[in-house]
């Protein structure tokens, strides 16, 4: 069994469609929120996420300020103009499957999936081993996946001597076999952030436990044409082209 994790698309049309394309086949999908925000495409991205097979769809942060569900004085200036342009563009139908999602859920297959962490599944950042240490003690599932920092890692529970997680950085286009208690952060398909633009995602075979990591590339400029189109805030249009 092939699981598709994706994560963070940001209305980013070109970057899912390159996954997709790319991807090959799959048998489900789960994919950890931030369907809008940012990006230009967000009625078309919200559509082609509603049609994948089998699909597990988590609620993120941007998901929740779109739908009105949180306060947007907590974003930054741009993140916030970001809001309010995808407030008006998003149409009615993809609002109410937005509004219905939720930021954690547990799998049929045993595996926990957070937004942001299993402790604060809307707004935390797992970004260090200290972090990720803590969230361990959150979730009683072996595995959780997570995205919101845009970031793709692997964090494994401290052993009993440790106070912090160990740190495994995914090599693009390797296959990992995972520990049996991890936290593990696929990636952004729409706006990666670890310096490398293109789209990332991941395979998970939960019989085997393993986990394939992926980048594929996309068209930026296209994208970044787009949004100066839409008149959305000029670093986001320049981040995508350096991942950062």
């Amino acid at each position: 069994m092939k699981i598709l994790v994706i994560s963070d698309i940001h209305a980013n049309l070109s970057a899912l469609d390159a996954v997709l394309s790319e991807v090959g086949n799959f048998d489900a999908v789960w994919f950890l929120g931030d369907l809008v925000g940012y990006g230009p495409d967000p009625n078309e991205c919200i559509a082609l996420v509603r049609e994948l097979p089998n699909l597990v769809c988590l609620k993120g942060n941007h998901d929740a300020a779109v739908a009105g569900e949180i306060d947007i004085d907590a974003f930054n200036a741009e993140a916030r103009t970001s809001v309010l342009w995808a407030r008006q563009a998003v149409n009615e139908d993809n609002l109410t499957f937005l509004k219905q999602l939720q930021p954690r859920r547990v799998t049929e297959e045993g595996v926990t999936l957070a937004h942001g962490s299993p402790r604060s599944p809307i707004w935390e950042y797992v970004l260090d081993t200290n972090t990720a240490a803590t969230n361990f003690d959150y979730f009683e599932t072996g595995l959780c996946f997570v995205g919101h920092t845009h970031v793709p890692v692997i964090f494994e529970e401290p052993g009993e001597l440790s106070f912090t997680a160990g740190l495994l950085i995914p090599e693009p286009n390797t296959t990992i076999q995972l520990k049996p208690r991890a936290i593990i952060n696929p990636g952004s398909v729409g706006q990666p952030r670890d310096r490398d633009p293109r789209a990332a995602y991941a395979l998970f075979d939960p019989e085997a436990l393993t986990l394939e990591y992926r980048r594929v590339a996309y068209d930026i400029a296209s994208v970044q044409e787009r949004m100066r189109a839409a008149r959305l805030p000029l670093r986001h249009i320049q981040r995508l082209a350096a991942g950062w």
